[in-house]
């Protein structure tokens, strides 16, 4: 009998995962703190796959994304990795820094005193 001898795959053979930096994500999870707390979201998922990494957050945990935050760094050189995705899937901001794709989300928070 001859056995056959498969190798474990090497981290350059696997695909790299897209992710979120620890900055990235705190600001994300900051503003999704503050939207909780204005009664706006109530529930968020996270999505990490081999083209994108994705937020998307919820009015209620049943129904489709009222928003989606995604970075795509293979978008980088072009549009911008960061994009912001209304409800029905249209894109309402792109940009390369998270601070300017978050601004029309904090914008609803601001209060004028």
């Amino acid at each position: 009998m001859s056995a056959v001898i498969t190798p474990f795959p090497t981290a350059a053979a696997r695909a790299a995962q897209v992710g979120l930096e620890r900055k990235e994500l705190l600001r994300i999870l900051d503003l999704y703190g503050r939207m909780v707390a204005a009664g706006e979201w109530r529930d968020y998922a996270m999505d990490f796959t081999r083209d994108a990494a994705t937020f998307s957050a919820f009015r209620r945990a049943a129904e489709r994304p009222a928003v989606r935050i995604e970075k795509r760094p293979a978008l980088h050189a072009k549009q911008g990795m960061w994009a912001l995705y209304g409800e029905s899937g249209q894109i309402l901001k792109r940009g390369h820094e998270l601070a300017g794709v978050l601004f029309p989300l904090e914008r609803k928070l601001l209060k004028l005193v």
